[in-house]
């Protein structure tokens, strides 16, 4: 059985704006706007959302492995290759 491809994703969020976006791509690290506050990790759980969302999979499939409660992340992505995951956040 082949093994699932998994990506690790660059993403940089800015909490609490007006609404979820994904502003740009800027030397390999994904700009994101999400609406919730960064408190008590609703921040996270948005991004996560929006972004499993925006890739058509399921929010299982994400896990922010690094940057907690930093503004830079670092995303783990299963199933996916980076490549498919840029072009689907850019269509």
């Amino acid at each position: 059985m082949p093994k699932r491809p998994v990506a690790r994703l660059s993403v940089k969020v800015a909490p609490n704006t007006s609404r979820n976006e994904i502003v740009g791509i800027k030397e390999g690290v994904v700009y994101i706007k999400v609406a919730a506050p960064p408190d008590k990790g609703k921040a996270n759980k948005e991004l996560i959302a929006f972004l499993a969302d925006n890739l058509g999979i399921k929010k299982s499939a994400l896990l922010i492995v690094k940057g907690q409660t930093s503004r830079h992340k670092t995303i783990v992505i299963e199933g996916m290759s980076v490549v498919e995951i840029l072009k689907r956040l850019t269509s």
